[in-house]
């Protein structure tokens, strides 16, 4: 779950979403700050403009008398919540409904009513004197403040449910997008591990850019498939038109063994060309099989085979050719693994394979170990020796056909025993996996468990 969601959070329509998320939301904060600074300086504008108006009135008035009681009159009738009116008069005696107090803090407004001595929140205000007194005016603003979260309201009514939506829309195009990668990703998966068949096809959904890469791969595969198969096809031609000239060849040699004149010499050089051309059958044969394997359709008729009574009955065959050359054959086999869906000749011949490369390529008193087992719904087969190993840049070489390490051109072989053990895996399923021993090679190959219950074993 975390990995596709990590998937997801790292994909592109998600990532534009988020890119726009963002642009739209610095547009709607730049917009909306200008928009509060401009209704702020309006209405500050008018708060003052109405205070000048105020002190105005109050300078009408024609002595400090008149002024205390114009003072006093208005502000019986004004609450000084909204506006305070304050005159501290020649005689230093206050009038109004407020009076302007300072202490360490800084200045405050003190309401001259009992119930409310002072008073909360900010204010604007203007002073001036006027007949010897000080005459001060202020106006709350309370409505810039209630402005201030009128404005903060919008922003979250307005840019919050916007961001919801803009996320949940890049959520659900990531998927979709993911959904169609995941289409082409498994068929490349396919085409990698061999599957020239494999096909991104028509979606009916997809959007023209993606139809048309997914019509280059198409045409990609197709090419590759029609080249491969006549590669293929070329060498299987090259096998069958040389397997009668290399049988007749045979008969000439056995000929000339039966001649009773050849001295010693003659008879070595007779037996190592013997030698030679039997590794040349063997190269054809190989080279034969792996294409008959290619080019048909065995899966059709695959059968639940047994692992466990396979790698017993491989592991018995070779464990006196093992003795034999001073080696250890060690089988690790399980009662309790499932059966996986093959052939099972082919599966035969690809654990002798890889066995009698061991064999090959281990020194004498070392140990060879095949290893069954299941995890979870994989039957996982590996055999391991302490032999030279293979480099990891190698790996993949290695199952080419004909194609051999330097080192092994000394040894017995053709080049194609990994060649065919790769074919016959990618014909079941498999998983080969080429790792080091430390020191050594493990071959692992990793089969998906038959799901079926279980039923008779195929025998071959």
């Amino acid at each position: 779950m975390s990995a596709r969601l990590s998937r997801l959070l790292r994909s592109m329509p998600l990532k534009l979403a988020l890119g726009l998320v963002i642009l739209f939301s610095t547009v709607s904060l730049i917009s909306l700050a200008a928009s509060y600074f401009v209704t702020q300086q309006s209405l500050e504008q008018g708060i003052r403009a109405n205070l000048t108006q105020d002190l105005a009135g109050f300078r009408a008035a024609p002595n400090a008398g008149a002024v205390a009681a114009l003072v006093e009159a208005v502000a019986r009738e004004t609450d000084p919540e909204r506006r305070v009116l304050s005159y501290l008069a020649p005689n230093r005696r206050q009038y109004g409904n407020a009076a302007i107090a300072r202490d360490d803090e800084g200045y405050h407004i003190v309401s001259l009513s009992q119930d409310s001595p002072e008073l909360k929140g900010q204010y604007l205000a203007l002073t001036t004197s006027l007949y010897g007194g000080q005459l001060t005016v202020a106006r709350s603003r309370a409505e810039i403040d209630a402005l201030r979260r009128v404005f903060v309201n919008i922003l979250g009514l307005s840019l919050v449910p916007t961001i919801l939506i803009a996320l949940s829309g890049g959520i659900y195009l990531a998927r979709r997008s993911a959904r169609h990668v995941a289409r082409v990703s498994r068929t490349l998966d396919r085409l990698t591990r061999g599957d020239l068949k494999a096909r991104v096809g028509p979606v009916p959904d997809w959007s023209d850019d993606l139809a048309e890469i997914g019509a280059k791969i198409d045409q990609m595969a197709h090419a590759q498939e029609g080249s491969v198969e006549a590669i293929r096809q070329v060498s299987s031609d090259i096998a069958h038109d040389l397997k009668t000239p290399i049988q007749r060849v045979a008969v000439h040699l056995d000929d000339l063994s039966q001649r009773g004149d050849l001295d010693d010499a003659a008879n070595d050089l007779l037996d190592q060309a013997k030698r030679e051309l039997d590794g040349i059958v063997s190269v054809f044969g190989s080279l034969l099989q792996i294409a008959q394997i290619e080019s048909g359709s065995p899966g059709s008729q695959f059968q639940p085979v047994d692992m466990i009574g396979l790698v017993s009955t491989c592991a018995e065959l070779y464990e006196p050719a093992a003795s034999e050359s001073g080696r250890r054959l060690n089988a690790v086999v399980p009662e309790d693994v499932p059966r996986v869906s093959g052939d099972r000749n082919l599966l035969l011949q690809m654990l002798a394979n890889l066995i009698e490369n061991a064999l090959r390529h281990t020194p004498d008193g070392t140990d060879i170990t095949i290893d069954l087992k299941a995890r979870g719904d994989r039957v996982i087969l590996s055999i391991s020796d302490h032999g030279p190993g293979i480099p990891a840049h190698e790996t993949e070489n290695v199952l080419q056909r004909l194609y051999r390490l330097d080192r092994s051109r000394l040894t017995p072989g053709s080049g194609l025993g990994l060649s065919l053990v790769s074919v016959v895996a990618r014909l079941h399923g498999a998983t080969l996996v080429l790792e080091d021993n430390r020191p050594g090679l493990r071959v692992c190959l990793t089969f998906p468990a038959l799901q079926e219950p279980p039923g008779p074993l195929a025998q071959g």
